[in-house]
């Protein structure tokens, strides 16, 4: 399903909640109590079963006055949830650190953010499966240093897409108008109403940056603890925790929308791929040329030769790639005249790309 403000609004109100050591920490505080119980401590279930009724229960403005008076804020909220639970006040936090409780608040916190976070990135990998089955024989061109390398099948660029930087590479192909993000009743630029710009693969760039960074904290942390442990890790990770985790929510939400709307123009692939195929043929032309009894580094050699005259067409004069008719006019070419149809057509350069993507969806889904 699309991503909703409630989730969102629910990823939000349970870490802004971890900030402030609320709801998780009550759980914690909670469950700390069973296992002393079983041991023989003079805990009873009354006792726990009102901690457990009041869990959700948190006065937000008697916790900060406590942490004024305190200046601590796991025992701030001790004393809160003790105002709760009188009967269970006594044993509240008995036998355990501040270490224990902000610990273990950190578990329950993370893993209910991943129980959102996992589903959303579930639904952006199927919706780009999607994507791959629908195109997955549909011939466009590869690019190193942007520029053109060979041809490639259109899933094959989707499954780069999913290791590396997929909203980097729709900006790209969006600005040769091959591919675009969803776009309705938007403004693309306040000076110029023609444009589209890639507005949603640019935010989710944008955080996504922000999120690689915050990885430096809990790294940074980890190398300067003390001895056993310090606490000047707690600051950083109230911060840092709810922030990668409300960055990521946003991110994939945004991802979904994008997945779920990407539009492509095959015509438009179609005219880029004309308008680079000479070059992309010629090792099919060579090996064509060897078969018919040639020499390679012959071959080699008049190709390059009659690829750079029609490289300084296109780039000097404006003109369209002309290397095809060069070929057809050099004598050299007779043998497989026949053969160029065969040897320039796109989908024999995308190898088993159909069949690669029928079976990996026949084993993932």
């Amino acid at each position: 399903h699309s991503p909703s403000g409630a989730e969102r609004l629910k990823l939000r109100s349970l870490l802004e909640s971890y900030l402030m050591n609320s709801s998780c920490l009550s759980s914690c505080l909670c469950v700390q109590c069973s296992p002393p119980q079983a041991l023989g401590l003079p805990i009873t279930d009354a006792q726990i079963a009102e901690m457990e009724s009041h869990a959700e229960d948190i006065d937000f403005a008697v916790a900060a006055e406590e942490e004024r008076k305190l200046r601590h804020d796991v025992m701030a909220h001790v004393h809160t949830f003790a105002h709760c639970c009188p009967t269970a006040a006594p044993i509240i936090h008995l036998g355990a650190t501040s270490c224990y409780v902000g610990d273990n608040t950190d578990l329950i916190a993370l893993r209910d953010g991943f129980n959102i976070l996992l589903p959303k990135l579930a639904r952006v990998i199927d919706r780009l499966a999607n994507f791959a089955e629908e195109y997955a024989d549909l011939p466009t061109l590869g690019f190193t240093h942007f520029h053109c390398l060979t041809l490639m099948s259109k899933v094959h660029k989707v499954r780069k897409c999913l290791h590396l930087v997929i909203c980097t590479d729709i900006r790209l192909l969006a600005n040769l108008k091959e591919i675009e993000e969803p776009f309705k009743e938007q403004i693309g630029s306040s000076a110029m109403p023609y444009k589209r710009n890639p507005m949603r693969a640019e935010r989710c760039c944008s955080l996504a940056r922000h999120l690689i960074a915050l990885m430096a904290d809990p790294l940074q942390t980890a190398s300067v603890q003390w001895l056993e442990r310090t606490l000047d890790d707690s600051a950083n990770r109230r911060i840092s925790l709810p922030e990668s985790f409300l960055t990521a929510d946003i991110v994939l939400s945004t991802l979904q929308n994008i997945t779920e709307g990407l539009v492509v123009y095959p015509k438009v692939i179609e005219r880029d791929i004309h308008n680079e195929l000479p070059f992309m043929a010629t090792e099919n032309i060579i090996m064509a040329i060897v078969k018919a009894g040639g020499n390679r580094q012959e071959c080699h050699e008049k190709i390059c030769v009659l690829s750079q005259e029609s490289a300084a067409v296109v780039k000097q004069e404006g003109g369209d790639n002309d290397l095809l008719a060069r070929i057809q006019r050099d004598p050299y070419f007779a043998p497989i005249l026949g053969q160029l149809d065969a040897l320039l057509d796109p989908k024999t350069f995308i190898g088993r790309a159909p069949q690669q993507v029928q079976h990996v969806q026949s084993d993932h889904r």
